[in-house]
């Protein structure tokens, strides 16, 4: 099966992981997969993740973060959104990046410098495609 936008597929699959309480979740493996879910887990979004060789596919596990113990535990994410998406991409210059959820949460953006948050970006004065927001 062929995928239009694998970044789309896999902040969807960690989206109804975390509504279903699940404590981690499989989705391809792709370098720029996995270097989104190494920003996501540096900023404490998710409890980490590791690559699997499955049947000759990789795979990245990658294990979500929750809130409190027991049944009324809360995922740490609580919203994701892709914004740049394979018909519109979305670019923003250092001057237009704007903080999400009033700085709660982050923007993933790629750079010339590598994929990287928002609040990074801003500080080393780079722009690039935004994309996703996670809060």
């Amino acid at each position: 099966m062929s995928l239009n936008d694998p970044i789309a597929d896999l902040l969807n699959r960690i989206r109804n992981a975390c509504a279903a309480g699940l404590p981690s979740v499989d989705a391809p493996h792709s370098r720029l997969n996995e270097q989104i879910c190494d920003v996501l887990t540096r900023e404490g979004f998710l409890a980490g993740y590791a690559i699997e060789t499955r049947g000759g596919r990789r795979m990245l596990h990658i294990a979500l973060k929750y809130d409190g113990a027991g049944p009324n535990r809360t995922p740490v994410i609580r919203g994701l959104r892709r914004i740049s998406t394979p018909g519109c991409r979305r670019y923003a210059s250092v001057g237009k990046l704007r903080s999400v959820r009033s700085g709660t949460g982050i923007a993933v953006i790629t750079t010339s410098a590598g994929l990287m948050t928002d609040r990074e970006a801003r500080r080393r004065r780079l722009g690039g495609e935004v994309i996703c927001h996670v809060w």
